[in-house]
């Protein structure tokens, strides 16, 4: 059985930091690339970044130089360190976990919510 399990989501001020973990058993972790998503309400998912089992990263526009993914195979464990945060980072982050092979593999974590706001 698949599972993502997120934590480290909560509530925290413009300016501050917040530290994402995506724990991942029942797969080949260090094979699949794995990403993190984030869904506003009335807002479609997005990619906010994403790493290759190979190491190299990729960011969306809106969080270069301020968030850093990074994984550790050892742990099934994928991070996203997210620093100054601003009110419009507020939403659910969700963990994914996909492998291009002959058969695609493409697993969802149940989502932590993030909110940045005095």
């Amino acid at each position: 059985q698949v599972q993502l399990v997120e934590s480290g989501g909560g509530l925290v001020q413009p300016g501050g930091s917040l530290r994402l973990s995506c724990a991942a058993s029942g797969i080949a972790f260090s094979i699949f690339a794995m990403g993190w998503y984030r869904q506003a309400p009335g807002k479609q998912r997005e990619l906010v970044a994403g790493i290759t089992s190979g190491g190299s990263t990729n960011y969306a526009d809106s969080v270069k130089g301020r968030f850093t993914i990074s994984r550790d195979n050892a742990k099934k464990t994928v991070y996203l360190q997210m620093n100054s945060l601003k009110p419009e980072d507020t939403a659910v982050y969700y963990c994914n976990a996909y492998y291009n092979g002959i058969y695609d593999r493409n697993y969802w974590g149940q989502g932590t919510q993030v909110t940045v706001s005095l």
